[in-house]
């Protein structure tokens, strides 16, 4: 399956579920329901990845956290906040850069609409 075909069923697993339950949950709620949703759908979810960073001969394991990471190749980072800033979304790109992973979605629950609430990243792309 490629990123896209695992990023169509992201998007319309996130679209259901915020559907159902509307905006106003903790990021914790929407993060389980929508593993529990792609895993239903077949997909192979990680929750809370730690991502290690490497400096100057130091790594760090537990610096960074990714919500999920969706059959290894499409991270989702979750908010349940009225509105995403650029920072939410640079957050994004540099745990895809971290990862090595080529496409992220940074999924912001808190919209009144969830389509105003997907935003898509490449990683080396910051839309």
């Amino acid at each position: 399956m490629t990123e896209n075909e695992i990023g169509k069923i992201v998007v319309d697993c996130a679209v259901k579920l915020h559907m159902e339950l509307g905006p106003g949950l903790l990021e914790s709620v929407y993060e389980v329901l929508l593993a529990h949703r792609l895993e239903k759908r077949g997909l192979k979810v990680e929750r809370q990845v730690h991502i290690s960073i490497e400096y100057d001969g130091i790594r760090f394991d537990e610096g960074f956290r990714a919500d999920l990471i969706v059959e290894g190749k499409v991270l989702l980072e979750l908010k349940s906040v009225e509105q995403t800033t650029k920072v939410h979304k640079k957050q994004v790109l540099t745990y895809l850069k971290l990862t090595d992973i080529k496409l992220g979605y940074l999924l912001n629950f808190g919209e009144s609409l969830m389509k105003d609430g997907i935003h898509r990243i490449l990683n080396g792309i910051l839309e």
